[in-house]
């Protein structure tokens, strides 16, 4: 390409320095030749073909325009045209494929072996394709974690970025899920192989963003429709200048065609046509390396035209973990028994609670153990627990019968009620939105414990973000609607609907996108109706890859929270902004050389430069997004603070117990 542009300015050098004798002509025309020959023939070649078959793009003008050059003499022109196209050419499809390698990078600098621990102890370095799941593998501090897998033993901090966009590393301990192309920066740790090479996580991201990049946005396929129209266009109107000119206005002939070569040339649509890929594909590979997946340039449009997002409640807005709130001892002289103090009730809750593994018995064991006393393991053998499973759990201890269960299970198995006095109490927790779990000895209920979800804590700022950007918050559950009103309120969400099936979120989702574009975010299989229905589908826990969720939705957050949510308008909207830029600038640069080619004051190589820089403007404007802020998520220490006062508040509420 270098030496093909060299004997094409030798060419025009020749013509300039030494005249116009036959002997220069021939040899400026052979160098002008080969320039084309060594440059173009290809693209020259494929113009052709496309004349024949009546395609007038962009290939098209090209071979027209240094055909006509040839033909009237003007070798050196035709070459630097051929030269500079292609040499425009190859600046664009290199931008482009440096934009579509914002993701890919991250596999360049996967390890290729990894240290295999076998069952006698014994450590091999192997490479990373021999690695079946459930094989072992050491993993030193400072190493990148090769494949998808789960912690065996020991402790470390894990720099998760590369898959979820947290800037932050992970605490991890034994269970925890590690992923591949994460980076372990602590401690060394045994892992347990889930994924082989190939089929894990981080190699589904970059396949999902490869295939998102690949489709067209439809502000893209209307450019393209347009670039289409436009070329016929430029061929008539360069036609009526080379033929009209000279009969009208009494031009020479030479000088007509070759303004109207130099038309044909600086009409050439290449910036045009990538105004908008480049925007797109920069700005799909920065979301991802935030931890966003744009499931095409489609979904970024969709993403800039949303007025209202409606969220799900559990497992989105909340932890999906439920933790107990509060707990109050009902006094003796209520309950009828003496000596049952608040300390034996906590102690015995704990107990019972510690032998569950649902949620709710987990929540309550989990919120009493710093205050449950030492407790020998004959006397756990003595309480002798049994489960009725989904009611609660019964045991022995000092001659009573001890409960722990549902008021609705306690009524029916100990004929136990709750006094009046403590009544109110049970009737303001469920108003709050919290299940109400009690305490009973024999017949008689003498403790209450009010379980519910956590917010997530990084919600509330996440929708205040977006509300300060304009758009309008709802809230969709399957929880009562008092809960689901306690949740919403706590978050600073006004619309909140309970006692929703999943048909009622379709419904309510379709009821809502009549009104205005909405956008739905879930994170469940029963969100999964509602996402296909909003305008735009966001699901939320998508490290997961098997959830039905996030093969519904149009974007995926990755890390598992909501603080990336507010970054996905930003940059939709910035997006959105930047093409629309690129066009005009696209548009005004062709509309001013078109101007000077009918005037006669651009030469055709400085028509093509022109073309080149317009081109080249376009491609860095668009190449800008790539390390835009716009998607970064919700800023990490006001969450960190954020969480410390719901940390605060959930203390306060149990120590007034």
């Amino acid at each position: 390409m270098s030496l093909a542009l060299v004997l094409g300015l030798s060419a025009e050098l020749l013509h300039m320095l030494l005249g116009d004798s036959a002997a220069v002509r021939g040899a400026s025309m052979g160098l002008a030749a080969v320039a084309i020959v060594m440059a173009g023939f290809g693209v020259y070649q494929s113009g052709l073909k496309s004349l024949l078959r009546g395609q007038l793009n962009i290939l098209a003008l090209m071979a027209v325009a240094v055909t006509g050059a040839f033909l009237i003499g003007q070798w050196a022109e035709a070459a630097m045209v051929m030269a500079l196209f292609v040499a425009a050419e190859k600046l664009e499809d290199a931008s482009m494929e440096r934009a579509r390698n914002a993701v890919r990078e991250l596999m360049v600098t996967m390890p290729q072996t990894v240290l295999k621990v076998f069952a006698d102890g014994r450590t091999q370095e192997v490479n990373v394709r021999d690695v079946q799941p459930d094989d072992q593998l050491r993993v030193a501090a400072g190493e990148r974690i090769a494949l998808d897998g789960e912690v065996l033993n020991g402790q470390s901090a894990v720099n998760q970025a590369p898959i979820t966009g947290e800037s932050t590393p992970v605490d991890k301990s034994t269970g925890d899920v590690l992923f591949a192309g994460s980076i372990n920066t602590t401690g060394t740790i045994v892992m347990r192989v889930t994924g082989e090479a190939g089929k894990t996580l981080l190699d589904r991201i970059v396949e999902m963003v490869e295939r998102s990049q690949q489709a067209k946005a439809p502000i893209q396929r209307t450019v393209d429709r347009f670039a289409q129209i436009y070329t016929p266009i430029v061929m008539v109107l360069a036609l009526l200048v080379a033929l009209v000119l000279p009969l009208a206005f009494g031009w020479a002939w030479m000088d007509a065609i070759y303004r109207a070569l130099a038309l044909l040339v600086i009409a050439c649509p290449c910036a045009l046509v990538i105004a908008t890929p480049v925007a797109m594909v920069s700005s799909l590979g920065n979301a991802a390396k935030q931890g966003v997946l744009f499931k095409g340039g489609q979904a970024l449009e969709k993403a800039r035209q949303i007025a209202l997002i409606a969220f799900d409640k559990t497992g989105t807005l909340t932890e999906g973990k439920p933790q107990l709130h509060n707990w109050q001892a009902l006094p003796t002289s209520q309950a009828g028994q003496d000596g049952v103090d608040g300390a034996l009730i906590s102690h015995l809750a704990y107990a019972l609670a510690s032998h569950s593994k649902h949620p709710v018995s987990t929540a309550i064991a989990q919120g009493l153990q710093s205050q449950a006393g030492a407790w020998t393991a004959s006397d756990y053998a003595a309480l002798a627990v049994q489960e009725a499973p989904g009611s609660g759990m019964s045991g022995q201890w000092q001659g009573r019968t001890w409960r722990l269960g549902s008021l609705h299970w306690l009524q029916q198995a100990a004929q136990a009620s709750v006094a009046a006095e403590a009544t109110a109490q049970v009737e303001q927790w469920r108003n709050q939105g919290f299940s109400v779990t009690a305490l009973a000895a024999d017949e008689h209920i003498v403790g209450l414990f009010a379980v519910t979800d956590t917010v997530r804590a990084e919600a509330p700022l996440v929708v205040q973000s977006l509300q300060q950007a304009g758009m309008q918050t709802a809230m969709l559950s399957g929880d009562s609607p008092a809960a689901a009103q306690y949740i919403a309120s706590q978050i600073g969400i006004a619309k909140a609907q309970g006692g929703l099936l999943p048909q009622d979120k379709l419904d309510a989702i379709a009821a809502y996108s009549k009104q205005t574009p909405t956008a739905m975010i879930g994170d469940g299989i029963n969100d999964a109706p509602a996402l296909a229905q909003a305008n735009l589908g966001i699901a939320i826990g998508g490290i997961h890859g098997t959830d039905i969720a996030a093969e519904t939705a149009d974007v995926v957050l990755m890390s598992g929270n909501l603080r990336g949510l507010p970054g996905v308008f930003r940059l939709a909207r910035k997006t959105h902004f930047v093409v629309w830029q690129n066009i005009v600038l696209a548009l005004a640069g062709k509309a001013i050389f078109l101007a000077l080619a009918v005037a006669g004051m651009a030469t055709m190589w400085m028509a093509v430069v022109a073309d080149l820089g317009i081109s080249l403007l376009v491609v860095a404007n668009g190449m800008r997004l790539r390390s835009d802020k716009s998607s970064a998520p919700v800023g990490e220490a006001a969450v960190a603070s954020a969480a410390a006062a719901q940390a605060s508040d959930a203390v306060s509420a149990q120590s007034t117990a």
